[in-house]
């Protein structure tokens, strides 16, 4: 009697081993999963830096441009200034060129002013 109450505690023995042995399986797979999710987390969350990096990269470029941009107003800024400058001088020399030729119109009427005085005092004291 005892040897067969042994046996019986052995295969109760042996199943409880084997739902061990099982539930061990069980935790291992488990154990796989969750470490399957936790790459996972982490995949995400390289693929989550790498796009802020893009952005921030992405940040940089329309920064650039827009300094770009800026820098090419106040370039056309400066040629429209050169423009008008360039214009202002022209008007400048223009009417420096009338101003001479009044100049020269006076210079013109003096001299036929002289000669008419010098014709008039020429006849009433000839040599």
């Amino acid at each position: 009697m005892n040897g067969l109450k042994n046996s019986i505690y052995g295969i109760v023995n042996v199943i409880y081993s084997l739902n061990n042995f099982i539930n061990g399986f069980v935790n291992v797979i488990f154990g796989l999963n969750n470490s399957i999710y936790g790459m996972n987390g982490l995949k995400n969350t390289i693929t989550g830096i790498k796009n802020a990096i893009y952005g921030i990269n992405s940040t940089i470029c329309g920064l650039q441009n827009s300094i770009c941009g800026i820098k090419t107003s106040i370039y056309s800024i400066n040629n429209s200034l050169y423009c008008i400058d360039n214009g202002l001088y022209g008007i400048n020399n223009y009417l420096y060129f009338i101003d001479n030729s009044i100049y020269g119109i006076n210079n013109a009427l003096h001299c036929i002013y002289n000669a008419i005085n010098s014709h008039i005092s020429f006849k009433k004291h000839p040599l």
